[in-house]
């Protein structure tokens, strides 16, 4: 990867991006003592930055390579772009998608002409089958990310950086298979020396971060995470050697962060951005710098609804912002009413009740009620339960079933 490539690819791509210009977070800067700025892939026409390599490095192919028909393995974002760069060039294109790929992202896909074929659990499976179907057909694959053309086009997310934020002192990048990291680090390290890039990983699939401790590429046993954009097992060998000399430090995201960074993200910035592109965002309180230019790069935002439903509700209630208790309580007029109003007084709003008569023979002894409620947070939640213990309940707390 040299200056003048990620010159050329910066002219290619300008042909199929959106322009995402930079977003002030007054909230994640508050919250960290840093200013903080969102580079907004998640915005991007086919919802993810996967079309800047895609599209430079099928431009880089000569007509016969196109020709052949394209194929590539991905979990969904760089799918679509290859997709919809193959389209603007009129050629044929295979992609082999987990079959956990959430349903938008295959629908997308497939608007965009590709012909999609659902092979494996994870990335690592479908990129097998992708080489095997390529070999076959003489199809010319794409790699997602082990790929120096790719992951040029990827960097030139830096380049735009530089330009809105000329000062900026830090740029957090998630890591899947590492092109994206790779692309952005390199760039910036030519364009400031001194600037420090920290890729950022779910816990669940750290395979850059492993392989950087062993000093070499290395395969984890499984990769189980959230988010599934990231969930590669195998790190590229090709990008590897940037990866060494460009990453400054790697950190690494549990899930349940995610889960609260959506909710911030959607109330404060009214943003949907997929899990793998939280990563950024979630390791911003992870940080141990204060007074510096941060750029989180929001990779994607293509995500399901049931997903999205799915996430907010779990969101909520590790806030404690919804929460499940059950009493118990004589079965006679009014005890309902009491319960009722002590949560009314308390500023709890019941959302959902189960009236259990048949947890005990002695109806007169025991009765369950199982309330579901909002609370303002945790500390709401806290009051609320207390208020119950004042009036003589022994409040439980369950899980909530869902919600939406």
């Amino acid at each position: 990867m040299t200056r003048e490539k990620f010159e050329e690819a910066c002219e290619a791509v300008k042909k199929v991006i959106l322009k995402t210009d930079l977003i002030y977070s007054e909230y994640f800067s508050a919250q960290t003592n840093n200013k903080v700025y969102f580079k907004p892939e998640n915005m991007q026409y086919t919802g993810a930055y996967k079309v800047r390599g895609a599209y430079y490095k099928i431009s880089t192919l000569s007509k016969e390579e196109r020709k052949k028909g394209l194929i590539t393995a991905s979990a969904g974002n760089h799918a679509q772009g290859v997709a919809y760069a193959a389209k603007l060039y009129g050629v044929k294109a295979t992609i082999v998608m987990p079959t956990t790929t959430p349903p938008i992202k295959v629908n997308r896909t497939k608007a965009y002409g590709a012909e999609v074929v659902l092979y494996g659990d994870v990335y690592d499976d479908s990129y097998m089958h992708a080489c095997k179907l390529a070999e076959e057909n003489g199809y010319t694959f794409i790699h997602p990310f082990d790929d120096e053309v790719v992951a040029t086009g990827q960097g030139t997310i830096a380049m735009e950086i530089f330009k809105s934020l000329p000062t900026v002192d830090m740029i957090l990048v998630p890591i899947g298979g590492g092109g994206l990291a790779a692309g952005v680090s390199t760039l910036a390290k030519m364009l400031n020396p001194n600037i420090k890039v920290i890729g950022v990983e779910p816990a669940g699939a750290n395979c850059m971060q492993q392989s950087l401790k062993a000093g070499k590429v290395v395969s984890l046993p499984s990769a189980v995470t959230i988010a599934d954009g990231t969930a590669v097992k195998t790190p590229g060998s090709t990008i590897f050697p940037y990866i060494q000399e460009n990453i400054d430090e790697i950190i690494t995201i549990e899930d349940n962060e995610l889960i609260v960074t959506f909710l911030d993200m959607i109330e404060n910035h009214k943003m949907v951005v997929e899990n793998s592109g939280l990563l950024s965002v979630a390791a911003l309180k992870h940080l141990k710098c204060k007074n510096k230019r941060v750029v989180s790069v929001l990779s994607g935002g293509n995500m399901d609804i049931i997903t999205v439903s799915s996430v907010v509700q779990h969101g909520l209630i590790q806030r404690g912002r919804v929460f499940t208790i059950s009493v118990q309580l004589p079965d006679r007029p009014g005890e309902l009413v009491r319960v009722a109003q002590v949560i009314a007084e308390a500023q709890g709003n019941i959302i959902r009740l189960d009236h259990n008569q048949f947890v005990s023979i002695n109806r007169n002894a025991a009765v369950e009620l199982t309330i579901t409620m909002e609370a303002f947070g945790e500390e709401h939640k806290q009051t609320i339960i207390k208020a119950l213990q004042k009036a003589g309940y022994d409040p439980e707390n369950k899980q909530p079933n869902a919600l939406y």
